[in-house]
């Protein structure tokens, strides 16, 4: 477009001027309206979330800035100053993948990066070959070495983690008696991890399969997200407490 054309085009309000370099239309992505008033681009746990990525938690917008970003300081959220380990594109307003990760990283939890990493993973958004060929920092690293692609969800990745120092084979997502279970503890400890929405046909038919598998021998324990992420203490308990009494080998 040329320069007479945008100055027609912003008179006859088809499009305003948010800043120097940059104008929008009208009903543009109010997020991406202000990075370029702010001279930020959005990034780490806000752009996973809005690229469909599991996140445990994103209220505040995380945006990334260089270190000389004059206007920055002025951006709402978190502001991420740091110098990217992939080029950013000038003419975007949102990071890479690959940029994102990397902060969320070092940003989040443990537990919850992990998860945001191994839902990048299982979605196959990223490329681990790339990564792993990048100046990645050490938490990023670390991630990298941990993360697999095999999670369904978030909460798996949780709680793998969080009972990742039970000395106990925990192996996900088995196929036992024609079903899939999220995790098996040992050789007869089956534990289902229910989604926010899990109802109808669905929950009927695991129903099912969990007393198809208490009539076969094993021992199903099956928990709500609520108690995964906001009881954990409880649900352990009744973990270590089957584990106690051997309900995880076979007689």
């Amino acid at each position: 477009m040329t320069e007479h054309a945008l100055r027609r085009a912003v008179r006859e309000g088809r499009v305003f001027s948010v800043c120097r370099g940059w104008v929008a239309v009208r009903g543009a992505d109010p997020m991406l309206v202000a990075a370029a008033k702010r001279g930020v681009v959005i990034s780490c746990i806000t752009v996973c979330a809005r690229k469909g990525l599991w996140v445990t938690s994103a209220p505040a917008v995380h945006v990334a800035a260089p270190a000389k970003s004059g206007h920055a300081n002025s951006a709402r959220g978190v502001v991420h100053w740091s110098r990217p380990t992939f080029p950013r594109d000038p003419d975007l307003l949102e990071d890479s993948l690959e940029n994102a990760l990397i902060l969320v990283a070092r940003c989040q939890s443990h537990e919850d990066a992990l998860a945001t990493w191994e839902s990048a993973l299982r979605q196959r958004v990223v490329d681990p070959d790339v990564l792993a060929e990048a100046s990645l920092t050490p938490q990023a690293r670390r991630m990298l070495s941990e993360a697999t692609p095999f999670a369904d969800a978030g909460t798996e990745t949780i709680f793998r983690t969080r009972l990742g120092w039970l000395n106990v084979p925990i192996v996900p997502q088995v196929w036992i008696l024609g079903h899939r279970v999220d995790f098996l503890i040992g050789e007869r400890l089956v534990i289902q991890i229910d989604g926010g929405h899990h109802v109808g046909p669905q929950r009927s038919s695991d129903i099912a399969h969990d007393a198809e598998l208490m009539l076969r021998g094993y021992h199903v324990i099956r928990i709500g997200y609520e108690q995964l992420m906001h009881g954990w203490p409880e649900v352990q308990s009744l973990i270590l407490a089957a584990v106690a009494q051997r309900r995880h080998l076979a007689a």
